[in-house]
């Protein structure tokens, strides 16, 4: 687990953990945009291939949201594109209620959403006006932390694929104001925690600990875990479909981990309606 930098983007901040395991095969579960810092899940060698495990868990942020300016990518790099009259912490508090819950959120221009094929933030950098379709979403916490005028400091907890700085824009329409994201910290990813990752190269950071699949299975969104008998770890060895030697009947629809009788981890199996397969085998 890395805690990243600013000034670095989440595949920059990659650099220094391929060069400190030699390896080139090291991937993120979850892009942070350069002015942010905080919690990324990486995954090195054969375990890139279980990055569906981890993009779709709920995360945790502390967000610096500045009211009175809105930039055209919504964070403190791009251009003031609107201005408006900061609100009292009142009206705020009396706003961030409506952002609880489900809803449909616009993603921002500058981001990574893909738009006929190309990324939405290259069309916006080339002056290409898109128009940026509503995603479902779920805010499941909004805590003010602190306010410093015109600066709130905003815990939010939310699903996967949920946009902190539209949330910035969007709070701020509703106050009938402007505002643009200043600081961005993601705290937490599932259950894995900000205070467990490391700055490599800091002082105090160090070397990040390599975690093994056996020993944070507990924290992933699996449907239980299986361990393998002698006949069954030689069978997925050899890469024989598990529907036939399992019953689609012994497991609940999810991702399935497949553990040898030694705990070492062998496969990620799932099953989709009645059918069960790998998904990945070491």
């Amino acid at each position: 687990m890395l805690n990243k930098s600013a000034g670095q983007t989440s595949f920059q901040s990659l650099g220094a953990v391929k060069r400190l395991y030699g390896t080139k095969k090291v991937g993120h579960t979850g892009t942070l945009d350069k002015f942010a810092t905080g919690l990324m899940i990486v995954l090195v060698g054969k375990y890139t291939r279980l990055n569906p495990l981890f993009t779709g868990m709920d995360k945790t942020y502390e967000a610096v949201i500045r009211f009175g300016e809105e930039t055209d990518t919504l964070d403190p790099e791009g251009a003031i594109i609107a201005v408006g009259n900061v609100p009292s912490l009142d009206t705020i508090k009396e706003v961030l209620p409506r952002f609880l819950g489900d809803q449909d959120q616009v993603p921002p221009a500058y981001s990574a959403v893909h738009i006929n094929g190309k990324r939405s933030w290259k069309l916006a950098r080339q002056g290409v006006q898109v128009e940026m379709k509503s995603r479902p979403v779920r805010i499941d916490e909004l805590e003010v932390l602190a306010w410093e005028e015109p600066d709130l400091t905003l815990r939010v907890s939310c699903s996967s694929g949920t946009y902190i700085r539209s949330l910035a824009r969007d709070l701020a329409l509703a106050c009938e104001s402007r505002a643009r994201l200043e600081q961005l910290c993601r705290t937490r990813v599932g259950q894995f925690s900000l205070n467990e990752a490391n700055v490599i190269g800091s002082s105090e950071g160090g070397s990040p600990e390599l975690f093994s699949l056996a020993s944070v299975k507990d924290r992933l969104p699996l449907s239980g875990t299986l361990i393998l008998d002698r006949e069954q770890e030689d069978k997925v060895r050899l890469g024989i479909p598990p529907e036939r030697f399992f019953s689609e009947n012994d497991f609940d629809s999810g991702l399935i981990p497949l553990f040898s009788g030694t705990g070492d981890f062998m496969a990620l199996m799932e099953k989709e309606g009645r059918r069960l397969r790998y998904r990945f085998v070491m």
